[in-house]
């Protein structure tokens, strides 16, 4: 890998890009009125389409408006509900249990502090990082699938688990700007950079990335070039 320095003015040029590329987009895709609500909806979109999530969080939030009425609901009701967002038993079990430590413990509140959100059943620091970013407004990075994947793609670090990449991208940017960052980031893999075809050709990024691969030069029809 690069050494630090080189990897830092290369994560600074690649966020300047993404400021001017994706102003906007610096927040989940998931909607929400408050810190609980985004936090079930993380929950339901753990191999799920935020689309999908938008649809049927609504709908479960209408029935069981609260961490207590999620509590203490019968557990087949949410699994009805939440059924579309797949892997629905393993998503209502962790929910409910999320709930109960939630009012037990919280008092019905989603905490702010990483450490209360990922003793929280179902949340790691991915989840406990949309939640701090985008409810409580504080400095983190969301490693989600696709800033695992760019990190990697764009030279900011070879790890592979999701913490360690959190842990490398820290290093390369100011705090103020890794809640930003991070987003873009999903957004461009989303939009851009797809895991399987990745759209170079459509890419501002190209001139810092390391795997961008460029076409072969056009020839003329005598086979020159």
């Amino acid at each position: 890998m690069e050494p630090l320095p080189r990897r830092r003015e290369r994560a600074r040029r690649i966020a300047r890009v993404l400021a001017e590329w994706y102003p906007d987009d610096t927040g989940t895709a998931l909607a929400f009125r408050d810190p609980f609500e985004l936090l079930v909806a993380t929950i339901l979109a753990a191999q799920c389409t935020d689309e999908r999530v938008n649809q049927v969080a609504p709908l479960l939030f209408r029935r069981f408006p609260d961490a207590a009425s999620l509590a203490a609901a019968d557990l087949a009701e949410i699994e009805e509900v939440i059924r579309p967002t797949g892997f629905f038993r393993a998503k209502a079990r962790n929910i409910q249990a999320c709930c109960r430590r939630l009012v037990e413990v919280h008092g019905g509140e989603v905490p702010v502090s990483m450490e209360d959100l990922t003793a929280l059943p179902g949340v790691g620091r991915k989840t406990a990082n949309v939640i701090r970013t985008n409810a409580f407004g504080l400095p983190g990075i969301v490693v989600d699938t696709h800033v695992l994947r760019l990190a990697g793609r764009l030279g900011l670090s070879e790890r592979r688990d999701a913490n360690d990449v959190e842990a490398d991208l820290t290093t390369l940017l100011p705090e103020s700007e890794w809640s930003d960052f991070s987003h873009r980031l999903t957004w461009l893999g989303r939009r851009v950079c797809a895991a399987r075809k990745p759209r170079c050709a459509d890419c501002r990024l190209r001139a810092d990335c390391p795997t961008y691969d460029p076409p072969p030069p056009s020839r003329r029809h005598d086979g020159t070039p």
